[in-house]
């Protein structure tokens, strides 16, 4: 539906389930071109060591500065923009199954704070000191990459654990939450979110989603705004505005199309969701994007 293309995780052309490489290989490997917005099929960690830029993940442009951490889940889209000559900082690549090969839980990668259970995951901005921690434990993971050690994945899934936990104890979530309340949602939070992302096209009301999960729709936005700071009501609205944002981006179908597309029958229904939940009417952002990932 989207035209938006899907990269696979490869290392030296072969497809793998982990890799490493820096931003100094992957600026000379573009050749200092701008690359495209595109998705990935694995997750990607991305720690900025210096640079100057933007990234823009799921059309949010975030500031690429020195000790900044990124975090890409599978699926996002996302885009660098480096405007300097000489970037640096390093790439953490894995898959799925990578995480599955080496007894790492789905469960332990989905609580994180970093790969958000909501539309956008901003960046961590780390101190000299929390960033030399960061930097020390991905320096292990690169040499265990590319050294030959019979136990090299089980040197890089035992530091990469360790690089989350560490980077999990500087992703503050702007708002208070109970731990208790945290644990006991989780089950819950990864089963809205799968059904979310399948239902997006036909289910916009949280009583659609409450009736699957055999839950009251108020129980179920009250265990999502205690975990995430959001409503499942306003989950249900951001996911349909970031496919709209896709499609708008990335196809040359109408609005009228677009909401079609997204379960709208009326078009300026559509147009009147998109304006009040985003604060800018579809066209202008449309024109408005477009000038901004072209700069």
């Amino acid at each position: 539906m989207n035209h938006i293309p899907t990269r696979e995780l490869k290392h030296e052309d072969e497809s793998v389930f982990f890799a490493f490489r820096t931003m100094e290989e992957n600026h000379k490997r573009m050749e200092s071109e701008v690359s495209p917005p595109h998705r990935h099929d694995f997750y990607t960690i991305l720690l900025v060591k210096k640079a100057c830029g933007s990234h823009f993940i799921d059309y949010e442009e975030y500031k690429m500065e020195p000790q900044t951490i990124f975090f890409v889940s599978p699926g996002q889209v996302h885009q660098v923009v480096v405007r300097n000559d000489e970037p640096s900082g390093d790439i953490i690549m894995f898959s799925e199954e990578f995480l599955s090969r080496n007894y790492i839980s789905e469960e332990f990668i989905t609580n994180l704070g970093m790969f958000s259970c909501g539309v956008n995951t901003p960046p961590i901005h780390l101190s000299e000191e929390s960033c030399g921690k960061i930097c020390r434990l991905s320096n292990e993971i690169e040499m265990a990459f590319e050294g030959d050690s019979p136990f090299k994945f089980d040197i890089i899934s035992s530091h990469l654990k360790l690089l989350l936990i560490e980077c999990n104890y500087y992703a503050v979530p702007p708002y208070d939450v109970n731990p208790q309340s945290i644990q006991s949602g989780k089950p819950l939070i990864k089963t809205f979110r799968e059904l979310l992302n399948k239902q997006v096209y036909d289910w916009h009301k949280v009583n659609e989603y409450a009736e699957v999960m055999n839950i009251s729709p108020d129980y179920l936005n009250n265990v999502i705004k205690s975990n995430i700071g959001k409503t499942a009501k306003e989950m249900i609205a951001d996911r349909i505005i970031l496919e709209a944002k896709r499609m708008g981006l990335h196809t040359q179908l109408s609005t009228k199309e677009i909401a079609y597309q997204l379960g709208y029958d009326d078009p300026s229904h559509f147009s009147k969701f998109f304006k009040n939940v985003s604060g800018q009417s579809f066209t202008d952002f449309r024109a408005n994007l477009e000038r901004m990932m072209e700069r």
